[in-house]
């Protein structure tokens, strides 16, 4: 047995072990409740993220699906400073059948035989840095994963960027994380956000408009901002929400191409 199957094995037992446990302390908790196994694979640009993009969508994917997994998430983190970074998400409805999805990976000579040359890549070259695996369960509120409809058809997304700078407390701040909460409801008494500055006020309502907007139809233009082009690698157009909401095309590109070469930060895992 290659050591990476027997690895595998070894920690599949001991997470079936633990789930059981835990159905069988409190079985009512689950219920109808989703399960979720979230894969993390940190990787270096160059070749790493071509082959485990293929891996993906020509041995796993394809393997999970004939497994009875789905809708598969795949997201890649392609800015900041631990990237880049591939996310797979995986939900069942079943936690066995999570914590078990390495040993019948193991077994199908079909997923074998596509995956070879990503578990075959030499130690000089490895085909990823490190893949972190996390078992949740879905909220109870929300007990399932439901794609939005675009997702069945690939359909092109849209990006933004907040750069509005608050006023509150002599503008210390900037621009301020989680101030898009309040502005999705128009809420523009938070005072992190302005006190309802007059600014703040123009800006939250041309925000919560453009939510409003894409809600109801899943386009978010409307006549309150300029034509919000769908995201594409070509231009990388991008909605700038400021006191001056405009579209640019691949804002602090500088920053984003610095990242795209920088190498993996050393930590104490190697």
């Amino acid at each position: 047995m290659q050591r990476r199957q027997f690895l595998a094995a070894s920690l599949a037992t001991s997470a079936l072990a633990m789930v059981r446990e835990a159905q069988a302390q409190n079985p009512a908790a689950t219920g109808s409740r989703e399960f979720y196994q979230i894969r993390k694979y940190r990787l270096e640009n160059g070749a790493q993220t071509g082959l485990t993009a293929h891996y993906f969508e020509s041995a796993l994917i394809p393997a999970l699906g004939r497994m009875g997994f789905g809708p598969i998430g795949a997201f890649s983190l392609n800015l900041g400073p631990e990237t880049p970074t591939n996310f797979l998400l995986i939900p069942s409805a079943s936690a066995e059948a999570l914590v078990t999805v390495d040993l019948h990976l193991a077994e199908d000579a079909e997923f074998q035989k596509a995956a070879e040359s990503f578990w075959t890549a030499p130690a000089s070259s490895p085909s990823f840095q490190r893949v972190e695996s996390t078992l949740l369960i879905a909220f109870e509120g929300y007990p399932k994963l439901t794609p939005p409809p675009g997702a069945a058809t690939k359909a092109k997304r849209i990006f933004q960027m907040r750069t509005y700078e608050s006023p509150s407390f002599d503008a210390k701040f900037g621009a301020v994380h989680g101030t898009d909460v309040s502005a999705s409801f128009n809420n523009y008494r938070d005072g992190i956000g302005g006190t309802g500055s007059r600014q703040q006020r123009a800006l939250w309502a041309t925000f919560a408009a453009t939510w409003v907007a894409f809600a109801r139809t899943g386009n978010p233009n409307h006549p309150k901002i300029p034509n919000w082009a769908p995201y594409e690698a070509a231009k990388r157009a991008t909605m700038i929400f400021d006191n001056n909401t405009r579209v640019e095309n691949d804002p602090r590109g500088e920053i984003r191409a610095f990242w795209e070469r920088m190498p993996l930060p050393a930590t104490p895992m190697g």
